[in-house]
């Protein structure tokens, strides 16, 4: 395809790091932002190259709207264009709390991290991509949210994480039809259990319900690269006449089963 670049945050590692890699696969340049880890970010950088990609690292807060502003502003002036914005950038609780005992702290990180900052940093980019000429697919750009199974999956222990993904969830359809006239297309990625750090602390857990109780049809961990390959599709233009859609990438956890 015509080189592509893309702003993809919370890339130094994880599934961010597997978005940047397939994107790279895919010949595009990535800004590569990270909160604190400069060290990932450095390392994310030289496999980008490495996989047949171009980039940079980019330190920012999406929670903070003077970084907000920076990241767009940078990755503009240095690529000259945002053709894909990538909100993957997320936390989980701290501490996992039952509802009646949960804190407004956690609730407050996790709503400007993960709701809030991807909001107004669609809306940063958004007026970008609407002053960008239309590329030869017609396109001005693309915007993907990174939600996760826990958008519609209740856990009792780490409800503020499941209000702010389902709160995603609906970001991606208001965006997707206020874009949709202007040749931006709007798409969310659901992933179910992927093995990122995240998630190293309930390995055993999610072992038994994926490999003994066979909770997912596809027995299997998710990877990053499973999530990296579904934004890929979508940088290369493979949905032109899709907007608003939801992409599962779960191993068919979604599925109703008796």
């Amino acid at each position: 395809m015509a080189p592509k670049t893309a702003l993809v945050t919370g890339a130094s590692r994880g599934i961010g790091r597997g978005i940047a890699l397939e994107l790279a696969r895919a010949g595009c340049r990535v800004a590569i932002n990270y909160a604190g880890n400069a060290a990932a970010a450095a390392e994310a950088l030289t496999l980008v190259r490495e996989a047949g990609g171009d980039g940079f690292t980019i330190q920012g807060d999406i929670a903070q709207a003077a970084d907000r502003a920076r990241l767009v502003a940078e990755t503009a002036r240095t690529f000259g264009r945002i053709d894909l914005l990538v909100n993957n950038a997320g936390v989980a609780p701290n501490v996992r709390a039952d509802l009646l005992e949960a804190g407004e702290e956690s609730f407050d990180r996790l709503f400007a991290i993960n709701l809030k900052g991807p909001f107004f940093l669609t809306q940063l980019v958004a007026r970008q991509m609407l002053t960008q000429a239309p590329d030869a697919e017609g396109s001005r750009g693309r915007i993907v949210n990174i939600t996760s199974i826990s958008a519609y999956t209740a856990s009792i222990n780490r409800g503020d994480y499941c209000m702010v993904k389902a709160g995603l969830a609906m970001m991606t359809k208001l965006f997707a039809d206020r874009l949709a006239a202007d040749g931006i297309n709007v798409y969310e990625i659901r992933p179910g259990i992927v093995a990122t750090d995240m998630t190293s602390g309930v390995q055993a857990k999610y072992d038994r319900l994926i490999l003994e109780q066979g909770i997912t049809p596809i027995r299997r961990w998710g990877r990053p690269a499973d999530v990296g390959a579904a934004v890929r599709a979508i940088a290369e233009g493979r949905f032109p006449f899709s907007t608003g859609a939801v992409f599962d990438v779960d191993g068919g956890y979604h599925l109703h089963r008796l």
